[in-house]
């Protein structure tokens, strides 16, 4: 015997209809038990006759449960394979009878569903697309706190591994107890629950937590959307910095101007010995509210995008020749060494050569043999007085924190398709802690050093921007005691 009709045999399909079927046949041998005798002759025949009717109704009952039973086991094992994601399972019927209607209605219905999770795999692909791409952190609770969803910048945020995160509990993953009273809150609250939280650490970052429950009835679990507001605070109290700076460095040559006005008031104008000296602080002040202001604008205009640069090519040796011949006579008055390095080409490799003060004297810088400049080789597309003004910003610097007979150097070689313009010192260096806000405004290493020194604290923070402005960069490395060097890199000219 086949497994179909091993099956066949299993089937109640087929065990009920030969039921009814025996229950005919054991009827029918009733009948033939209480017929008259007049018929005892032909009983035998109908014996007979009642054997082959049982074995036809057992034949009869075999085929129809077959015929029957056939198609609903192919149901029946292609409503398994859907049940496991097999959309594509089809059952073929043959017959045009109610069941081949009914396994033409499940291959529709097998077909719409695969055609409807498709979509929903799709959409949900997409929404997790979108969420792994937002900058919030997105989390997703039940109404245990188990995490059902996080996308990668909830776990940059939090500090946890999105994959294991799911399926566990919000505290086992997210030591935080702030957080998880506003997901409380946020459980038993109708309306959203807006938090702001600081993560200690290395470097604290502020966060802010907008958490609401999932609509529909009783609590189902809740939504986490946090958002980064670290530089959003850093900008804060820059602002609030920045406001403090400006008050103090405009109040403070204003309070000078004004006590020397009251004391000319007072009588100190009458007196020619005296007035002279009040009169320079009052200029030497005003000279300082002018460039501070100036600075202000000049930075304001950078920033937004106002002031207009004339792109060209500029060789850098005429630029800084006639920069440092600007600050030589500073530099002199200190007993300080000022000196240039161009990049110069020999045999079609580049290198350095000095050049002092006496050099500095020429209106251009000759060719020396077997030395052939490389000005226009080493040439930056930039505006030739935003180029200017960083050199001065950076050579007056270099002159203010240089001791007397100190050193101070300028050196511009190429580097790929930009050029690298140095200003190196040998004064008393910067703390490493603080280079990285030597270009924030009004900042100060050594703030009673440096105002006595002069200067409106903006200097650097006007050429970062200007800096960046042409499309480069710059960065500072220094040594206490030893000195610094600015490295202002700039696109190298495309004729170069």
């Amino acid at each position: 015997m086949d497994l179909g009709r091993s099956a066949m045999l299993r089937s109640g399909l087929f065990w009920r209809l030969f039921s009814v079927c025996g229950v005919v046949w054991l009827a029918m041998i009733g009948l033939l038990a209480a017929v008259d005798e007049p018929f005892d002759g032909k009983r035998p025949l109908l014996w007979m006759a009642a054997a082959v009717a049982g074995l036809a109704a057992l034949l009869l009952a075999f085929w129809l449960a077959q015929r029957i039973a056939h198609p609903l086991q192919d149901l029946t094992k292609a409503a398994e394979q859907v049940a496991q994601g097999n959309f594509a399972h089809k059952v073929y019927a043959t017959n045009g009878d109610e069941v081949g209607q009914l396994a033409q209605a499940f291959n529709r219905m097998t077909e719409r569903l695969g055609g409807q999770f498709a979509q929903l795999e799709e959409d949900r692909q997409q929404l997790r697309t979108v969420l792994s791409g937002m900058v919030e952190g997105v989390v997703a609770l039940d109404a245990g706190q188990r995490i059902l969803f996080a996308n990668e910048r909830a776990a940059q945020l939090l500090d946890f591994q999105a994959p294991s995160a799911v399926g566990r509990k919000l505290w086992e993953v997210i030591r935080l107890r702030a957080l998880q009273d506003v997901v409380r809150r946020a459980l038993r609250e109708t309306e959203p629950v807006h938090e702001e939280l600081t993560i200690a650490g290395a470097a604290p970052r502020s966060l802010t937590v907008h958490a609401a429950r999932l609509p529909d009835g009783p609590a189902r679990g809740a939504v986490l959307v946090l958002h980064d507001t670290s530089d959003l605070r850093r900008l804060e109290r820059l602002r609030q910095e920045f406001v403090a700076n400006v008050s103090h460095e405009l109040k403070t040559p204003l309070a000078v101007i004004k006590a020397c006005v009251e004391t000319l008031i007072d009588g100190a104008a009458d007196d020619p010995t005296h007035r002279g000296p009040f009169l320079e602080r009052i200029d030497e002040q005003a000279d300082r509210l002018h460039a501070l202001i100036l600075d202000l604008l000049s930075l304001a205009r950078i920033e937004s995008g106002e002031q207009v640069f004339e792109m060209q090519s500029i060789a850098l040796e005429p630029v800084v020749t006639a920069c440092l011949k600007r600050h030589r006579a500073r530099a002199e008055g200190k007993q300080q060494q000022l000196e240039a390095h161009p990049p110069v080409e020999k045999n079609g490799t580049a290198e350095q050569q000095t050049l002092g003060a006496e050099r500095l004297d020429a209106d251009f810088l000759p060719s020396t043999p077997p030395y052939a400049h490389a000005s226009t080789a080493f040439a930056v597309w930039a505006d030739e007085e935003a180029v200017s003004e960083i050199l001065d910003n950076l050579i007056d610097n270099a002159v203010k924190y240089t001791p007397d007979g100190g050193r101070i150097a300028v050196t511009w070689r190429a580097e790929d398709d930009q050029v690298c313009l140095e200003v190196e010192d040998s004064g008393i260096g910067i703390p490493e802690a603080d280079l990285p806000r030597v270009f924030e405004r009004f900042f100060r290493v050594d703030k009673a050093r440096s105002r006595e020194l002069g200067g409106t604290g903006l200097g650097l923070s006007i050429v970062k921007h200007l800096v960046q402005a042409m499309n480069g960069s710059i960065m500072a490395t220094s040594k206490l005691g030893q000195g610094t060097t600015f490295s202002v890199r700039l696109p190298r000219s495309p004729a170069a």
